[in-house]
């Protein structure tokens, strides 16, 4: 009991060793610009690299069409319009 007591304090006493070491530890701005690019690509990397640079890509995309527009009935006020097109 009182080596798991002990093994329980150490391990609590090298944590907190170890989170004020990492409160004084910055990094240097390049480090952050280059984790954000590699975020980037990361996230990107099943469209592939030369997609990213390639502006027709969008268009031919069909994730990236989630809405149709319709045309809008006009109604005079006071009316209501009776036929709507129905959605898919």
């Amino acid at each position: 009991m009182f080596k798991a007591w002990l093994f329980g304090v150490a391990i609590l006493f090298v944590l907190a060793e170890l989170s004020m070491w990492l409160k004084q530890f910055i990094l240097p701005l390049p480090i952050y610009i280059l984790a954000g690019a590699f975020l980037a690509i990361a996230s990107n990397y099943e469209k592939g690299l030369i997609a990213l640079f390639r502006k027709d890509t969008l268009v031919s995309d069909p994730l990236t069409q989630t809405a149709t527009l319709i045309a809008q009935a006009k109604a005079l006020p006071g009316q209501e319009v009776a036929n709507l097109p129905q959605a898919d």
